[in-house]
């Protein structure tokens, strides 16, 4: 919206509408139409959050608590039973809102953004459905979720594989400019990997495992959306400085995206709403995201990430997920090869609350943590 007040109303005139009016020449620049955008989804998020809390409870729409063979889990978090759930809902209504004040809609990567937090969404938004409707914390079985969420990275590979290349992404190689749409970049180096057709495989892959990761944080009050909140925020500058020619090819050394400017938008209107939802999340909570939310957050920033040529920054970025994942993949391989736990409980945050770590005390410190990889992962493109 405020995008195209700026471009018809101040780029776009011609002899036959007269000359543009530069008030709206602010709304042209990155930086202002970012700044509004994490306002907008903010306030959105907070004004409607308490009609969208009750609107869950008159539904009964409630979270349904883990407690079989888990007894000491139950006792810590049986108080949290029936509290309103699905709240992802709420987090992309303001981003989706936010994005469309102030993004730009000619552009081809915040569509194809909008439709990864609405598709992984969606696949979120069928389990917290399954649940409420079971009655039980079970929801959709794994493979049918895997597959739903295969489809959704399917679609979002295959489309950005055939996007144009030589509008949208380029790449810096010593002094001259190579196209670079299917290839990764390393952190650490200036290595461009050319993938081709496999490509494809390799961002479904970075999709589905960021939105699991995700999901499988989403256990505590605020855990999960503090840390995407410090994700999405490290991304914000990225995509600025990789729709940046001058700072990307020639500053920094990093793949210059035309055009990704635009996914600093996208990620200061998910900052936004993340805070937003935060407000209501932190504990004690009054509403929870739901794999609605978690879902469509992780394939949101893994899509971006990919957008950009970033995916490995997102391991260090997004390290509370990596530890998350990582911890149920390590305990389910020892279990099975030697019958024995290496955690006490996992995803980990439950590892520490079984050392009895109060649950402020837990989210508290991973956001420390979170904030610290952030700003890690920002350095290393100043290590090239």
């Amino acid at each position: 919206m405020l995008y195209l007040l700026y471009y018809f109303g101040y780029q776009a005139p011609d002899e036959t509408l007269g000359e543009g009016n530069p008030l709206f020449r602010i709304f042209g620049y990155l930086t202002v139409r970012a700044a509004l955008a994490l306002a907008v989804a903010l306030l959105a998020g907070i004004l409607t959050g308490p009609i969208f809390i009750r609107l869950l409870r008159r539904k009964k729409i409630g979270q349904q608590i883990r407690g079989n063979g888990i007894p000491d889990l139950y006792e810590r978090h049986k108080n949290k039973a029936e509290t309103p759930t699905m709240g992802g809902i709420l987090i992309l209504a303001a981003f989706f809102f936010a994005l469309l004040v102030c993004g730009n809609p000619t552009s081809p990567l915040v569509w194809l953004t909008l439709f990864a937090a609405f598709g992984f969404g969606a696949v979120g938004a069928m389990d917290d459905w399954a649940k409420l409707s079971k009655r039980n914390h079970k929801g959709i079985s794994a493979r049918a979720k895997l597959l739903g969420q295969g489809i959704v990275a399917s679609i979002i590979a295959c489309w950005i594989y055939n996007f144009p290349p030589e509008t949208l992404f380029r790449a810096s190689l010593d002094a001259s400019v190579v196209e670079a749409p299917h290839s990764i970049t390393t952190i650490f180096f200036k290595w461009l990997i050319p993938l081709g057709l496999a490509y494809i495989p390799w961002v479904i892959l970075v999709l589905v495992t960021t939105s699991n990761a995700v999901n499988l944080t989403d256990g505590l009050d605020g855990l999960a959306i503090g840390c995407v909140l410090f994700v999405a925020s490290a991304y914000a500058l990225v995509a600025y400085l990789a729709g940046r020619y001058d700072f990307a090819n020639g500053y920094l050394w990093i793949v210059y995206v035309r055009g990704a400017g635009e996914l600093a938008v996208c990620c200061a209107a998910l900052a936004g709403a993340s805070l937003a939802f935060l407000w209501y999340n932190c504990h004690p909570a009054e509403v929870f995201m739901g794999d609605t939310g978690s879902l469509a957050l992780g394939g949101t920033i893994a899509t971006i990430a990919v957008l950009i040529h970033q995916e490995f920054m997102l391991m260090v970025v997004g390290g509370i997920f990596v530890a998350e994942a990582l911890s149920v993949v390590i305990q389910v391989s020892s279990f099975k090869m030697t019958g024995k736990r290496i955690f006490r409980m996992t995803p980990l945050h439950h590892h520490f609350e079984q050392l009895g770590w109060h649950e402020s005390k837990i989210i508290t410190r991973f956001w420390i943590i979170a904030a610290l990889l952030a700003m890690m992962g920002l350095l290393t493109l100043k290590t090239r």
